[in-house]
């Protein structure tokens, strides 16, 4: 079974060499963590950054440089800022090859909620529709269950959501899922997680073909 972290490294084996990739708050922003060091990738940020680096070390945080979770980040040679206007031209110009996002619920038909649970109070929507209206390949990075080992990968979404039939990968901390037109298609087992666990905290339609590998980290 993965961690935040293990997510974080099975999902930046996704990123590919000349990407513009955009990070949602959460468990994406630790994705710059571990790209591997041969490629050049670019990471942007719809608060205005293209060509965010990894967390910054303890003390050595500029409180001015910040991704769009308002956590302080370090930019790469390069590195350029804007304005949101720049930055949502980039998401909707669909100028942006990798989108990774969080989410509270993911259905089998790629429909995404991430933004709102009824009667919390939230700050706003933020880029995540814009995201997701916009990008052709989403990459979801969220644990399996809820803390009451409730599915968060079901038939329909059950909370507001925040894009329809958009997600095309799920990295959880159980496994690695695609959407296909009938379901959730099984491709990877986190290290030590049966096929039979991931069944069981699946809701929605689980579709098994042949042997499916323990991912590599």
């Amino acid at each position: 079974m993965l961690d935040k972290i293990g997510i974080a490294r099975r999902i930046a084996k996704e990123v590919k060499d000349g990407y513009y990739v955009n990070l949602g708050i959460g468990i994406p922003t630790l994705v710059a963590n571990f790209v591997r060091d041969d490629i050049s990738v670019e990471f942007q940020s719809e608060n205005g950054v293209l060509g965010m680096g990894p967390f910054p070390f303890e003390g050595e945080e500029d409180a001015d440089i910040i991704n769009a979770g308002k956590q302080t980040i370090t930019t790469m040679p390069g590195a350029s800022f804007f304005d949101s206007a720049t930055s949502f031209g980039m998401i909707r110009g669909k100028h942006v090859h990798l989108t990774i996002l969080g989410a509270m619920e993911v259905a089998e038909n790629g429909d995404i909620a991430n933004w709102k649970i009824p009667g919390k109070m939230v700050k706003g929507m933020g880029g995540a529709m814009d995201l997701v209206a916009s990008a052709d390949n989403i990459i979801v990075a969220m644990m399996h269950t809820n803390k009451a080992g409730e599915s968060k990968l079901l038939k329909r979404c059950t909370l507001p959501l925040t894009g329809v039939g958009c997600v095309k990968k799920i990295v959880t901390n159980l496994a690695v899922l695609e959407i296909v037109p009938k379901g959730f298609k099984l491709l990877e087992r986190a290290p030590g997680v049966s096929i039979e666990t991931i069944k069981k905290a699946t809701e929605g339609n689980l579709l098994i073909q042949g042997d499916i590998p323990e991912m590599e980290l």
